[in-house]
């Protein structure tokens, strides 16, 4: 994070494939408090905060939780779903997640 505010990036893209990846409750909830620490740490240097990698409708609400997080990369996880779904639909059902996580 040092270095991307250093080279003065606008923006980090938090991994969160370890998340997506992570065994039972508690590899998820560490991974996830990993994630918030370091959301936080990248706001303080001034950076915006994106999010993405193995994101999926099942698993996104808990990074969408993550308040300074700006942008969630989850187009994969959409366009899968649209095959079945539609577009339309695939992107209103993700949208309905993340504003449900976010308490909007």
């Amino acid at each position: 994070m040092q270095a991307a505010a250093e080279i003065e990036a606008d923006a980090v893209e938090l991994h969160t494939g370890e998340y997506a990846n992570a065994e039972g409750p508690a590899g998820r909830r560490d991974a996830v408090a990993r994630l918030a620490a370091t959301a936080d740490l990248a706001t303080g240097l001034g950076l915006s905060v994106h999010a993405g990698h193995g994101l999926t409708y099942e698993n996104v609400a808990a990074v969408a939780r993550i308040a300074p997080c700006e942008e969630l990369n989850i187009g994969h996880s959409i366009v899968s779903r649209a095959v079945f779904t539609g577009l339309e639909r695939a992107v209103r059902e993700m949208k309905e997640i993340v504003l449900r996580a976010r308490g909007s």
